[in-house]
């Protein structure tokens, strides 16, 4: 609901496809310049501790935006301000619950955890837009972000009240540095692990930038207000719900994961590229049900090899380095996005970036047989 909200909000005060995007860059730029850090932190610290604060901190932020809107002072500066301070505490927040993940289900549960944790995210997908399109055109902005506060209570306490087997932390016997070190001469060692994450990195900057362009897209290219907004991204989450509960039942049945996810991938390229030339809103409500789908599919199995690849004691900072190619690059795109769609307009701005996304999918697949065969 927050997410259809700002990019509404920003939409609504500066009418710029530039500013839409330079919002959701800040609101990654903080995962840019920290998840690593943060993920040399998460093989040190109490996880759990670390992401109750960070929670506190999104719920904080979600109340000051909704004050400041129903108050009638709300301003660009502060809703970029603000978008920045929220990327701060995802940096610390990412890497901390990605690797928390195996903490509480173990190795053996990992994946399915991971989709049924991908289902869930994008179930509040499928309803939080759908619901904030109702809530702006009935009530307003503010009460996105109010219900989101809210909701906030609930994570909270739910952190709170579980209760997780001893796990001794290791001492810390390096420097923050060496630590970093060992994890990029890891990288360096493992092939697939570092194709892995340069895919990530690839899909971060070209691919998943289209859901920032969604409020222009449903405004000047579909002609549809906050309604038709809110139904594009639904749309998304409701692929994604299904391919993430597909993969989380057929987990244990999967033998070739690493050719569903290239198949994921290079499904995900060529959908926006279909999304990018539809223009009327139940088709483009298919083509991003199905990309969201191919999106998760793509990102859920990726994960998984990632985390079951990485010793346990660089688990902590191989899910920050995760981090920092799958949201911290992610300022990259949503800024060249923002640019190029001021130029060359969003369709083809999206349709270029699926194209890239396809292409370098399918040259990996052929290139490094680690994946194809994993």
């Amino acid at each position: 609901m927050q997410n259809v909200g700002e990019g509404w909000l920003i939409l609504t005060l500066t009418n710029s496809p530039f500013y839409v995007g330079l919002t959701a860059a800040l609101s990654s730029l903080g995962v840019l310049l920290f998840s690593l850090y943060a993920g040399v932190i998460a093989d040190r610290v109490d996880k759990r501790r670390v992401i109750i604060l960070m929670q506190v901190a999104f719920m904080i932020e979600a109340f000051t935006v909704s004050i400041l809107v129903w108050t009638g002072v709300v301003a660009v500066w502060q809703v970029l301000l603000l978008a920045t301070l929220l990327g701060l505490a995802s940096a610390f927040d990412i890497p901390m619950r990605q690797s928390f993940v195996v903490e509480m289900v173990g190795k053996d549960d990992l994946m399915n955890a991971i989709a049924l944790n991908s289902s869930l995210f994008n179930a509040a997908r499928v309803v939080g837009p759908a619901l904030a399109g109702f809530l702006i055109g009935a009530v307003g902005i503010a009460w996105c972000y109010f219900l989101n506060g809210l909701s906030y209570i609930a994570v909270i306490t739910g952190l709170l009240l579980m209760r997780l087997p001893p796990s001794p932390r290791p001492a810390r016997t390096t420097s923050t540095w060496t630590g970093f070190r060992e994890v990029l001469t890891y990288l360096r060692s493992d092939r697939r692990v570092r194709t892995l994450m340069l895919l990530t990195a690839i899909l971060s900057v070209f691919g998943f930038p289209y859901i920032a362009m969604m409020p222009v897209f449903a405004r000047d290219v579909l002609h549809r207000g906050a309604a038709g907004y809110g139904a594009l991204t639904s749309s998304i989450g409701i692929g994604a719900v299904i391919g993430a509960l597909g993969v989380a039942l057929a987990s244990g049945r999967i033998r070739r994961r690493g050719r569903l996810m290239l198949l994921g991938g290079t499904a995900f390229g060529m959908l926006l590229m279909a999304f990018a030339a539809s223009r009327t809103l139940a088709l483009s409500m298919v083509l991003l049900a199905l990309a969201g789908c191919a999106m998760i599919v793509n990102n859920s199995i990726g994960n998984t090899l990632l985390q079951t690849s990485a010793p346990d004691h660089l688990r902590g900072r191989i899910m920050g380095f995760y981090s920092f190619v799958f949201v911290g690059m992610a300022p990259f795109g949503a800024f060249l996005f923002g640019v190029v769609a001021e130029r060359l307009g969003v369709p083809a701005t999206i349709a270029a970036g699926g194209a890239i996304v396809a292409l370098a999918v399918t040259i990996a697949g052929w290139m490094v047989p680690e994946i194809r065969n994993a």
